[in-house]
């Protein structure tokens, strides 16, 4: 018999699944409840959220930004279109017409402007605002934006990040990190705060029904705290729609029906290094803790498979800025003994572990609750090679602020943005002011290659930059990177969910895009 009618027959039953899916992810949402294993992330305002990736989400869903990002590149947000003036060195942004603000005024290129202007008296977190020379509102749909120097990353670090203000709300704010008034919200963008509860971690948004790219599909969304261990037996349960889940449960989660998107390694775990005491500041020093730590067994036993070994240059092999040709740093204890008899330590009297001048090699290794057991297996790998290790834990927020004041050896940390714009390598060596920041600037030959890159506005150009930049990275080891985690983000398929191209504004490597619950 043939079977070609049993074939057309399971094509048409695969055919009517595609659209009945289709059609479900198109459909309205009452209520989306999506969990967090954090759960506060700050007041959700443009000054007032916590300065990492999911804070930023719940901000942008409030505000939005000239340009956007979907997840194949750049869209339009407030700016209907744009163009860059090379011999004026300006970018000219053409707005939307008929855009309000939340409160019913309505939002024009002067809007723009004041942004520009405030965040110059008013630095805001996420943009580097030195470059902008200065902002003017053409007319009421035009604003052109004028920059000191070229700067390539542009569109992704300050466009299609920087959330435009209400001139008529914060012209009068002096403060703006304190200013959690429900003014303070006032966004033009899809959707609008109704309840925050720092204490419980939750957050409750409505639908913003007068949205200039049209009523969101999804009338409410929550956030609700849930732990990572929890969060596939949530799901199942039906407590939530939508959430990061460990990697052993996706076969059972697709199994029962639930959508799984895995995203690219945009996101690292590395070890801060306190460079700017000894030993550490010592680049060979540097070395020997990076060949002390098995990156493989951290991956194999600590994550059991769901990561790839951190790369000395920052960037994993499979990211398109990745380096090949830099410097290598496989696991060799013996490596990493020698390098310390050379620095003049030294096992006395059969002792297991290092000293010099009588004091023994002891370090502090912090880390929080998230990366605890690859915590200890660094510490007990360091321990191997004789180097002795306290390790404590403490909370992220704890932890950052130890950095941000150098009280620390090591440290745990975590982050994302490696998917955006390589501006992210001089944000995470140079910059002076964040907690993921090595904060090192004592290679001239490695800041000027950083600096150049930003300005070269030839693709090719730049791609041999940031790949130079990579290979002395590797030789100083200003931080020390161990893995690049697997993300799982699973759901119920109410909505289509998918990881931004470069990530959510700068890079932010979570799929929660805006644009997926419009």
């Amino acid at each position: 018999m043939s079977r070609l009618p049993l074939l057309g027959f399971a094509a048409a039953c695969l055919l009517l699944l595609v659209l009945c899916s289709a059609q479900a992810a198109d459909e309205s949402v009452d209520v989306l409840t999506i969990a967090d294993s954090t759960g506060d992330w700050g007041f959700p305002s443009p000054y007032g959220h916590y300065s990492r990736g999911p804070g930023y989400i719940r901000m942008s869903l409030i505000f939005d930004t000239l340009v956007w990002k979907d997840e194949n590149g750049f869209v339009p947000a407030l700016a209907e279109k744009w163009e860059y003036l090379p011999d004026e060195k300006a970018y000219v942004f053409h707005l939307r017409s008929g855009v309000t603000w939340n409160d019913g005024q309505p939002f024009t290129a002067q809007d723009v402007a004041f942004t520009v202007q405030y965040i110059q008296d008013h630095p805001y977190q996420w943009v580097d605002s030195s470059i902008v020379e200065g902002a003017e509102a053409v007319d009421d749909s035009t604003v052109k934006i004028t920059l000191k120097k070229d700067y390539a990353p542009f569109l992704d670090q300050v466009a299609g990040t920087l959330p435009i203000l209400p001139e008529h709300i914060y012209k009068e704010v002096s403060d703006p990190a304190s200013f959690m008034d429900d003014s303070a919200l006032t966004g033009t963008g899809p959707f609008k705060l109704v309840n925050y509860d720092k204490t419980q971690g939750t957050y409750l948004y409505e639908a913003n029904e007068n949205y200039y790219q049209g009523a969101p599909k999804v009338k409410q969304i929550k956030f609700v705290k849930v732990s990572l261990e929890l969060s596939a037996a949530a799901l199942e349960k039906g407590d939530v729609d939508a959430a990061t889940v460990p990697g052993e449960t996706v076969d059972g989660l697709e199994n029962k029906g639930f959508e799984v998107v895995k995203s690219t390694h945009d996101s690292v775990v590395k070890i801060m290094v306190n460079h700017m005491k000894a030993p550490f500041s010592d680049i060979k020093f540097r070395q020997a803790l990076y060949y002390a730590i098995d990156r493989d067994e951290l991956v194999e036993t600590g994550l059991r498979g769901y990561a790839l070994e951190g790369c000395p240059g920052l960037y994993a092999s499979d990211n398109q800025w990745y380096n090949a040709d830099q410097k290598e740093y496989s696991f060799d204890p013996a490596k990493a003994g020698q390098l310390l008899e050379e620095l003049g330590y030294e096992k006395k009297d059969g002792s297991q572990y290092y000293s010099k001048a009588g004091e023994p090699l002891t370090i502090e290794l912090l880390d929080t609750a998230t990366t605890e057991r690859q915590g200890e297996l660094v510490a007990k790998q360091l321990d191997a090679v004789g180097i002795q290790v306290n390790l404590r834990t403490v909370d992220a927020k704890t932890l950052d602020s130890l950095v941000l004041a150098w009280q620390f050896d090591l440290t745990m940390n975590s982050h994302g943005g490696l998917g955006g714009d390589p501006a992210i390598l001089n944000k995470l060596i140079l910059d002076q002011k964040s907690f993921n920041s090595a904060r090192y600037d004592e290679d001239k030959t490695l800041n000027g290659l950083l600096e150049s890159q930003l300005e070269e506005m030839d693709p090719a150009k730049r791609m041999d930059l940031v790949k130079s930049a990579q290979e002395l990275i590797s030789q100083d080891l200003p931080a020390l990177p161990l893995y690049y985690a697997d993300s799982f983000w699973a759901s119920d398929n109410k909505v289509s969910y998918y990881y931004t191209y470069g990530g959510v504004g700068s890079g932010v490597p979570i799929a929660l895009n805006k644009m997926i619950f419009v």
